[in-house]
């Protein structure tokens, strides 16, 4: 038997072999200047402390509802728990028409919608399917960061245009800022209304203005409608599918997260324009493949049967929301705008510059978790967003706490 002979490494060789590149220098520079989430970083500050008021992250406080349990544990049972269609179940895709048909009396076919990993992974979703390396995005600010996050992952460049504040402390967008922002880059404008953080609901004069300046410039319009049921008016939030056709370019994202306190399910489903549905198809095959089915038969419950827990979950927001406005407004030095819409208070602290260390301090001092407004863009107004969709008494019990910190000074 012939054996290789493998040649003598000598000193000098290994010496003239260049220096590797570390890993993190190795990574595209897009990837390297990605910045933390500071509301997951203030989060982990104390996730397991029980003593801890929880209001950093978008989450309300109410368990899944137990017909929802109950359905995927049945899915499970009678065996759905094998690989299902990429796009999702056509029984959930049907459902999730019926919903829309039902609340804003549009008619959306099922196979334009797409079944996704979270509303984060829908938003991610759009992205992927329609920017190229140094497309822009425009994106009304304070912004939630992970939507900008996701056209950085993508190679595009986000472009904030921020919200103008009245004298009131209310939020507004100006159309003409966003025109002003428009260059031959531009290739989308993402909208969240209502906001998060600010709470800002974009009136339907205002949306039939944007979706003007959209079809003339030949633009993508992304719509994130995470919180269409949380308003404090008389009515839901509007949708663009009420005001586009459907083969324009508009996409809109949601998840199951909010509505019937699904967060940590992760599914939610993206509404593309017609003929797109081969393209959403590969994204979720190759994305995740699916997202599981007994999920899928759970979100099909969810929507069927959810609509009076979507009220009480409003119902319970809308006086947590009072006892915040109250309690904070009643606070010198405090100033701030009841929001419009979603379940996000955002107000600001007269003297303080680094919103960052005024949450950890809060965190630290008072056990109550909030978000530091420099997690959603610039914050030269020591901002703070808290999340209220928790039960009115432990509203009570967190405005207490601030109330004494802020009082102590």
């Amino acid at each position: 038997m012939h054996r290789a002979v493998l040649p003598e490494v000598r000193m000098s060789d290994a010496a003239e072999t260049p220096a590797l590149t570390p890993p993190y220098e190795a990574l595209p520079p897009r990837m390297r200047s990605m910045s933390v989430n500071q509301i997951a970083e203030i989060a982990d500050m104390a996730r397991e402390d029980p003593e801890v008021i929880k209001l950093w992250i978008g989450e309300g406080d109410l368990p899944t509802p137990p017909f929802v349990v109950e359905a995927a544990e049945a899915a499970m049972r009678a065996g759905q728990t094998r690989y299902t269609y990429s796009q999702g179940l056509p029984r959930l895709r049907k459902a999730l028409a019926d919903y829309h048909q039902r609340h804003w009396g549009v008619d959306v076919a099922p196979e334009r919608f797409a079944i996704t990993a979270g509303g984060m992974n829908a938003i991610m979703q759009a992205m992927q399917a329609t920017l190229s390396p140094g497309d822009e995005v425009i994106i009304p600010g304070p912004h939630w960061p992970n939507l900008a996050a996701t056209v950085t992952v993508c190679g595009g460049v986000p472009v904030t245009v921020p919200l103008r504040r009245g004298a009131d402390g209310g939020f507004s967008l100006e159309l003409a800022d966003i025109e002003a922002a428009i260059t031959p880059r531009t290739r989308m404008v993402a909208i969240c209304s209502p906001s998060n953080p600010t709470g800002w609901v974009m009136p339907r004069a205002e949306m039939i203005a944007l979706r003007d300046l959209i079809r003339a410039r030949d633009l993508w319009l992304l719509s994130d409608e995470v919180y269409n049921h949380f308003t404090y008016g008389n009515a839901i939030a509007p949708s663009f599918l009420e005001l586009c056709e459907p083969d324009e370019k508009l996409l809109v994202t949601n998840t199951f997260s909010k509505n019937w306190a699904m967060t940590g399910w992760r599914a939610g489903w993206i509404v593309m324009p017609e003929g797109l549905s081969e393209t959403f198809a590969s994204l979720c095959q190759y994305n995740t493949t699916s997202i599981p089915t007994f999920i899928q038969y759970a979100c099909v419950a969810a929507l069927d049967q959810g609509d009076d827990f979507i009220r009480t979950m409003v119902a319970r927001c809308r006086e947590s929301r009072r006892i915040f406005c109250e309690g904070l407004g009643a606070i010198p030095g405090i100033r701030l705008q009841p929001p419009e819409g979603s379940f996000y208070l955002m107000f600001s602290v007269d003297g303080e510059t680094d919103s960052r260390a005024l949450a950890v301090r809060i965190l630290r001092e008072a056990k109550v978790g909030l978000a530091p407004g420099t997690a959603f863009g610039e914050d030269p107004d020591g901002k703070l967003r808290l999340c209220f969709a928790i039960s009115p008494g432990l509203a009570e019990q967190a405005m207490e706490r601030l109330s004494t910190f802020f009082r102590r000074g």
